[in-house]
């Protein structure tokens, strides 16, 4: 694969009902974010970086790292809710910012015009949440053929290429319809688990027929035994009201994050899922995969399973409480996973 990636999230923040909480990174330290993206170059054998968030002056910063250490970066602003006419503006905004970057690096910037939209932007189908939109597709799964999404794409991207000179992509959710045509790249959104593993490169044909280069542009495994046939993938099994409370001025330090029910780590699963995942892109003839994600500070690991919340992550590193610092790089506040290991070994291979 050319593009052989991970993401790296410069804090994201979800809005409105049927979302947990920002992903939690209060703060962004230059130095650290030099040296994790060092790490992701040297260590973890990547070529590309998916940055993500809601601040495009972190972004930008985060990218310009990026770009300085040669990594290829697939700048990807996440704005959660907002109205159609609100999201093509700030999603044009974010465009005009980076331009400069993809100026300067030519070819090295790819611009991904938003994620999974008929789930995060309301409009496309009925619903006044994630979750109300998702049962409502269950229920009538013909309205992704509504031609809603396809519609806000392509008013939206001739305003993106009148900003931005580089290559721009959609991150799709596997069973979004739109008309790859506008984009220089297929992106999507594609996970593996129980329900989907026998059907995994079955599912890829219809975006790999539009001849069009793929990029699986979001897949990965969560860190608790079971997590590839639980059915819980996509929203996890944290305690999401615990962690809202936990985030409030004055009673947040009464209320400890937990998770949900009794789980149990297996980081041995989750290095083995990851890299059969990545052997089926590989199979598959797309040409980057993009995987979710390196960290997610914040998500502590602990030694009572109740309140280990990196089990929940998909992280390839588990984050250290109180400030503790790694053995493997006594300079992070993380320690590797067995998943870094076996998507290091993968990567460096190809």
């Amino acid at each position: 694969m050319k593009h052989q990636g991970v993401h790296y999230d410069t804090g994201t923040v979800f809005r409105g009902p049927g979302y947990a909480i920002s992903t939690r990174r209060k703060s962004l330290d230059m130095a650290v974010v030099q040296r994790e993206l060092e790490i992701i170059r040297d260590d973890l054998h990547a070529n590309a970086v998916r940055i993500v968030g809601s601040d495009v002056g972190r972004m930008i910063a985060v990218t310009e790292a990026a770009l300085g250490l040669g990594l290829e970066a697939w700048f990807s602003p996440a704005f959660f809710e907002y109205p159609a006419n609100d999201t093509a503006s700030r999603l044009a905004a974010a465009a005009r910012a980076a331009a400069p970057l993809e100026a300067a690096h030519p070819g090295c910037v790819v611009f991904v015009a938003g994620s999974e939209l008929t789930l995060f932007m309301p409009g496309l189908v009925p619903g006044r949440s994630v979750t109300e939109r998702l049962q409502c597709l269950k229920g009538a799964p013909d309205l992704l053929g509504n031609g809603k999404l396809d519609e806000f794409l392509s008013a939206l991207v001739p305003r993106l290429r009148a900003e931005f000179d580089g290559p721009i992509t959609y991150a799709s959710l596997i069973f979004e319809r739109l008309n790859w045509g506008l984009f220089d790249y297929a992106g999507v959104d594609h996970y593996r688990e129980a329900r989907t593993k026998d059907r995994y490169l079955e599912m890829l044909q219809p975006v790999l027929a539009t001849g069009k280069p793929v990029v699986i542009t979001e897949f990965g495994m969560r860190t608790y035994r079971g997590a590839e046939s639980s059915g819980a993938l996509g929203f996890g099994v944290t305690d999401t009201t615990r962690l809202w409370l936990h985030t409030r001025p004055v009673i947040g330090r009464f209320v400890r994050p937990r998770l949900k029910g009794t789980h149990e780590r297996d980081e041995a699963m989750q290095a083995r899922e990851l890299a059969e995942t990545l052997g089926e892109i590989e199979r598959s003839g797309a040409v980057g995969a993009l995987l979710s994600t390196f960290v997610t500070p914040g998500a502590y690991t602990d030694d009572n399973p109740s309140h280990d919340l990196d089990m929940d992550s998909m992280s390839l590193v588990r984050s250290l409480p109180a400030g503790r610092h790694g053995t493997t790089y006594p300079d992070m506040t993380w320690e590797p996973k067995e998943a870094f290991a076996a998507v290091a070994r993968h990567y460096a291979s190809h």
